[in-house]
This record gives structure tokens, C-alpha cells and sequence, in this order.
């Protein structure tokens, strides 16, 4: 298996982060703690299935 540091590093960082403290309003109810992926690519201004990608190691930057 390959070894994903970037996508270990942005699942930590995006885990440690709820909505308010990056000045977004939080909806719905949320199973996991931590900042959507969606809302991630809000923030970075790219495509939610590209930083899905990057997460998941399929893509590089």
C-alpha cells in the first residue's frame, strides 16, 4: 500500500476544524467532527472531487 502523507495531513487539519472557527455557518448534522471536504474546497477555491482526489492520494499537486 502507498504511503499517502498528503492526504493524512489534510484529513488531520480538515478533522481539527469545525465551520465556525473558518467563519462559515454550519449546517446539518455531521457524523464526523471536522470541516466537509466540500467545504475544504470552498475555502481552497478548487473542485470538492479534486480535493477529494488529493486525499485519497490519486492525484498529486
Amino acid at each position: 500500500m502507498a504511503n499517502n502523507e498528503l492526504g493524512d495531513l489534510l484529513r488531520a487539519r480538515r478533522s481539527g476544524l469545525r465551520p465556525e472557527d473558518v467563519g462559515m455557518t454550519a449546517y446539518g448534522v455531521r457524523r464526523v467532527a471536522g470541516l466537509r471536504r466540500e467545504e475544504v474546497a470552498v475555502l481552497a477555491g478548487m473542485n470538492a472531487d479534486y480535493y477529494t482526489s488529493l486525499e485519497a492520494g490519486a492525484r498529486t499537486p
